[in-house]
């Protein structure tokens, strides 16, 4: 839901929860713009469907003015996405560089207080959050610099998705309507996604938590707001307590790719008779767990055995290489 960003971000599409960082396949857009009318015409027809909804005309005044012809930019943005493949080791490169690394600990040094707190209250690994927290935006140096109402009122004129995004829209002006953020300050990617976790309005709506007691829930500049957010998001997709995503793994004999992937999953004693290993060459600790091995690049590159929180952390984005970069740059910054 991170970043705007990277290569990686200008390769994302919007999910019903987020817009997506970590795009590890090959991506095209085959965008038409949509037959309408003025765009005025189309703003007269959102307000009225917004007042019907019960948002107040001062609401809508404020954010409509910030919208008076489509964005170009964020036009071109959704037809144009770069079509690219990245393998597992280049994208891990790009998501886990050293710089990133220091970033994050200098980050956790400030504020490894509130995440150690928002993980404590939802039962969720701070180094997760972190991980989140650093590929969508950076640590929060980078929310993005759209303005939600913008970008979203032109995604829903004309767009790939516009019966989605104008869903969004709505959503973002009931947050707007709620006194959470003004509308100049809703920033976020060009597709909507907003502030520090890069949540979409829908997933705000469901799981932002204002943490800090102000009454608003701040995800754009409330570093507690944002931790307990994530980790609510984190909670409510079926995170387990005190489990692990994943570990590194070493596969003393060669196992065939079709035997490899998330749908495989059995039990760690299964696996170690297969000859599959921590990365020390020891055996695991627990036989009776069920996990699955991912070898991202193939035959001879990193292993990984992943666990059921693996398939939480791709709620937030479904890519299994965002979802290892998260596990590991937490594992490296913490």
């Amino acid at each position: 839901m991170l970043t705007r960003r990277s290569l990686m971000a200008a390769a994302a599409a919007a999910t019903p929860a987020l817009c997506g960082s970590g795009v590890a396949r090959t991506l095209s857009s085959s965008a038409k713009p949509l037959a309408h009318g003025s765009y005025a015409a189309f703003l007269r027809t959102l307000r009225a469907e917004a007042l019907s909804k019960g948002i107040s005309a001062s609401t809508l005044s404020r954010a409509f003015a910030l919208t008076t012809e489509p964005n170009a930019k964020v036009i071109k943005l959704d037809r144009h996405q770069p079509e690219f493949t990245l393998t597992w080791a280049q994208y891990r490169e790009r998501v886990i560089s050293g710089t990133r690394i220091s970033q994050g600990q200098a980050a956790l040094q400030q504020y490894g207080k509130l995440l150690d707190a928002a993980g404590a209250q939802y039962g969720v690994d701070p180094r997760t959050i972190m991980g989140i927290w650093g590929l969508e935006s950076g640590f929060g140096r980078k929310i993005g610099t759209f303005s939600v109402i913008d970008s979203l009122s032109t995604l829903a004129y004309d767009g790939r998705r516009a019966s989605f995004f104008r869903g969004e829209l709505f959503k973002a002006l009931q947050i707007l309507d709620h006194g959470d953020i003004a509308p100049e300050a809703m920033l976020g990617s060009y597709a909507g996604a907003m502030g520090q976790p890069q949540f979409m309005p829908s997933a705000y709506l469901r799981y932002a938590v204002d943490a800090d007691g102000d009454g608003r829930r701040n995800i754009w500049s409330s570093e507690q707001d944002v931790f307990a957010s994530v980790a609510n998001y984190l909670h409510g997709s079926g995170w387990k307590a005190d489990e692990p995503w994943g570990q590194p793994v070493k596969l003393t004999q060669d196992l065939p790719q079709t035997q490899l992937g998330r749908g495989n999953k059995q039990s760690l004693a299964a696996w170690s008779a297969l000859g599959v290993r921590r990365e020390d060459g020891s055996t695991f600790s627990r036989q009776d767990v069920s996990g699955a091995v991912l070898r991202p690049d193939g035959p001879g590159t990193e292993a990984f055995m992943v666990y059921r929180n693996f398939d939480v952390i791709r709620r937030y984005n479904p890519s299994d290489f965002y979802a290892l970069g998260v596990g590991l740059l937490g594992y490296e910054i913490g």
